[in-house]
């Protein structure tokens, strides 16, 4: 052996290669329950997001179908039979709250308690129940103290709600029907110069400041993009 070194290398080298290939009998299954796990954790999420949205697409389909039915008792009966949970409950109840009020000899009451109890339920989303109370107002309409309108609103008007400038708006009616006009003009112009407002929004405003004897302000196109 002219070259010891190189010879015990490659033994050594032997060796080594000996006990991975025994580590990997040993051990090797644990790597493929983790491929396994993996490929099948990948597969399921996959499933999941199919069926989450061919459940969006059938509910969305048979509220579509509920609602194209001509008479309201069969709109009714429709909607009722909907399977719905979580935040489709909610899409439903507020369907179902309007639907019933919209039609002639339609149950207000039925539908303000509708929007009561979605508006109770903590376990819905906060963006529906703001559109409920939107909504309860409106439909209350006179039938509701201006005080209590006006406080349910308030909630709503809050910074980074989702309704905020239509409730805000609704706040600049109920100062109209108070009598104080000036303080409505003010709301109104607010509102015209507020971003977040949509633009059919900005357009009533302006057109009730204009009822009202007042003066739009001039919102420049660069404010109005921005």
């Amino acid at each position: 052996m002219s070259n010891p070194d190189s010879f015990i290398d490659e033994v050594t080298e032997e060796v080594r290669r000996d006990r991975l290939f025994a580590a990997f009998r040993k051990y090797g299954w644990i790597g493929g329950l983790l491929v396994i796990g993996v490929v099948g954790g990948a597969a399921y999420t996959e499933w999941s997001k199919a069926q989450a949205a061919n459940r969006a697409q059938a509910f969305g389909d048979a509220m579509l179908d509920a609602m194209d039915l001509g008479a309201p008792e069969d709109r009714a009966a429709a909607l009722a039979a909907i399977p719905a949970d979580g935040g489709q409950a909610a899409l439903k109840a507020l369907m179902q709250a309007t639907d019933a009020s919209g039609v002639a000899g339609g149950d207000k009451a039925a539908s303000l308690a509708a929007l009561d109890a979605l508006i109770a339920d903590a376990t819905q989303p906060q963006v529906y129940r703001d559109l409920a109370v939107l909504r309860r107002v409106l439909l209350a309409g006179a039938d509701q103290p201006v005080a209590d309108r006006r406080a349910a609103l308030e909630a709503i008007a809050a910074p980074g709600r989702a309704f905020r400038p239509l409730a805000a708006e609704q706040l600049a009616y109920l100062l109209i029907e108070d009598g104080k006009t000036d303080d409505a003009i003010a709301a109104l112009a607010a509102l015209m110069q507020d971003q977040a407002a949509p633009a059919g929004l900005r357009a009533r405003a302006g057109q009730m400041i204009t009822a009202l004897g007042g003066t739009p302000p001039d919102v420049t196109p660069a404010a109005d993009a921005g």
